[in-house]
């Protein structure tokens, strides 16, 4: 099942249970606009190169619409469609006041120069000025874009718009970026790890951990579970898998791939099959790479208690009930990654205010948000009696539905 297909599906399961009427639930999947551009740009050796790009504005009734960009070569209308409407209901969950949205272009970013993406993305900055903005859509980073691409759109769409530091979240600090923004994700991940296992009477410290990913989310996970005890026993990446069942020196595999090495020539592990992760004998299992990782083929053979969605979409519906057959608790991706989306929130109230916090109030602030946002999805699950996906699914659409309600909006 694909992204759009099961993200609806988890949405009109949610629709069921808080009994919203047909009207309502068809207004609130339908999304507000889908744009879809050509960028044609000169490549380095003088030839033109053509790329489609899409932004995808799904529902803006708790506020400025609000989602990454990507640069991978499998981006399409539906994948963007079906990751806008998750972030409507991530900010819904998260209690940040925004809707959601979500853009990309399709291309290998790894096969163009620093020139080359610098004039890819000022094109389709050209191309979707009008549409985005401060108070109604607000791009931040994602797969395969970063900081400096932020930096890009922020000073193309200014030459439009004037001066406007938060038309954009994730950007360098030097241009109006928060301190605690690149860590988000990973620390919003392990702030709810910490939370799950508190509720069942277990820490990170004295856990084990596999972690699938080793890009910012893995990376910043991994150096902050083993900062709190955690045990991580196997970790992957695209290069491949490695493990060492006292726990990997996280700090030293960290200062070995900075310095150009990969995981698989790290000394103080074993290399593994890549296969073989999603399985591995552990405590807590945390997917943070692509979606659609778990699936119908290897669910019956996941030995971890507990899954940490950090990836968007990593568990396919057939996988999620194999797992729940099998008793693993799923964390959702669309409460257990939403420290991004939170402290871009808080980078975006830093602008408007031009008044910049330290890093610990971001981290306290984080830690405040994500704890919050737990105990209401606990508390759905309980009204509901229904899982964690369920219950933060059903979190997020009553919110928005209810923004919708008050607003007059109702089909």
């Amino acid at each position: 099942m694909n992204a759009l297909a099961a993200t609806s599906r988890n949405f009109r399961q949610a629709a069921r249970l808080l009994g919203l009427d047909s009207k309502l639930e068809k207004s609130l999947l339908i999304p507000f606009r889908e744009i879809k551009v050509e960028c044609t740009i000169p490549k380095d050796d003088g030839t033109l190169a053509s790329f489609i790009g899409f932004r995808v504005q799904h529902d803006n009734a708790r506020g400025p619409m609000k989602g990454g960009i990507r640069y991978h070569p499998e981006v399409d209308l539906d994948e963007v469609n079906a990751l806008a409407q998750l972030m409507t209901w991530k900010t819904a969950v998260a209690a940040v006041p925004y809707g959601g949205a979500k853009g990309g272009i399709g291309c290998s970013p790894g096969e163009l120069s620093r020139s080359e993406l610098e004039r890819l993305t000022r094109v389709f900055t050209q191309k979707i000025h009008d549409l985005i903005g401060t108070h109604t859509d607000v791009p931040a980073p994602d797969m395969g874009t970063n900081s400096q691409t932020m930096a890009w759109i922020l000073d193309e769409y200014s030459k439009f718009h004037g001066h406007s530091p938060a038309v954009v979240t994730g950007k360098p600090i030097d241009l109006g970026g928060s301190l605690g923004r690149d860590a988000a994700t990973g620390r919003g991940v392990m702030y709810a790890t910490e939370a799950l296992l508190a509720e069942h009477g277990k820490s990170i410290s004295g856990s084990t951990f596999v972690i699938q990913g080793f890009g910012n989310v893995g990376s910043w996970a991994a150096q902050l579970i083993h900062e709190k005890g955690g045990k991580v026993i196997a970790l992957g990446d695209v290069t491949g898998s490695i493990r060492n069942k006292n726990g990997l020196d996280i700090p030293a595999l960290m200062k070995h791939r900075n310095d150009g090495g990969s995981l698989k020539d790290f000394h103080d592990a074993e290399v593994m099959d890549s296969s073989e992760l999603l399985v591995h004998e552990c405590d807590v299992l945390i997917p943070c790479a692509l979606g659609g990782v778990l699936n119908r083929e290897n669910a019956p053979d996941v030995k971890a208690k507990f899954i940490i969605e950090a990836a968007n979409h990593p568990t396919d519906p057939e996988a999620d009930e194999i797992l729940a057959k099998k008793g693993v608790t799923v964390l959702p991706d669309i409460y257990a990654n939403s420290g991004g989306v939170i402290v871009s929130y808080f980078e975006w109230v830093q602008n408007i205010q031009g008044f910049m916090w330290d890093e610990e109030k971001v981290n306290m602030e984080l830690h405040k948000y994500m704890n919050s946002s737990f105990q209401h999805i606990k508390a759905m699950c309980k009204s509901q009696d229904c899982n964690l996906r369920m219950g933060a699914f059903s979190l997020g659409v009553n919110r928005v539905a209810r923004a919708t309600l008050l607003r007059g909006w109702e089909a």
